[in-house]
């Protein structure tokens, strides 16, 4: 299953004291998420001009716990956290398929990397913005799979 043992991949992300210290020394690093949700709005296509379009959605995440003393115990309340994520996707065949397909409840699992950047809003004001780049959406209720009309 492993083509390498996972020490040596796990030794590439990890820059050891033994290196020289007038040497450049490229480092690998890890941008990765994965997020398992349902949707918040219907995808929308956006294209600024001189770029490529860009499908853009929502996607709702819980965090659920049990309050009280005890893990054990059923009593308690249970307690929701819901977290929003901005999804974008920019891959032209990935891009087209969510902006074809997904719908707003449809409980997907997206795969990519977290992005943090700023725009200029209508009123000129400067905002950051986070959002995550999506490599890979995988469509998991049957919900998702009516074709727009």
């Amino acid at each position: 299953m492993w083509r390498r043992p996972a020490w040596q991949v796990l030794r590439q992300f990890v820059r050891h004291e033994s290196d020289t210290v007038n040497s450049l020394v490229l480092e690998r690093s890890m941008n990765r998420v994965q997020l398992l949700g349902r949707v918040g709005q219907d995808p929308i296509m956006r294209q600024v001009e001189g770029k490529n379009p860009v499908t853009i959605f929502s996607l709702a995440t819980n965090e659920m716990w049990r309050t009280g003393d005890s893990e054990v115990s059923q009593g308690g309340d249970i307690s929701q956290k819901t977290t929003w994520h901005r999804i974008s996707v920019f891959r032209p065949g990935l891009r087209d398929v969510t902006y074809q397909y997904v719908r707003k409840g449809s409980r997907i699992f997206v795969e990519g990397k977290i992005d943090y950047g700023e725009y200029t809003d209508k009123n000129n004001v400067r905002r950051q913005a986070t959002t995550i780049i999506a490599d890979n959406v995988i469509f998991l209720s049957d919900g998702s799979v009516r074709e727009k009309v």
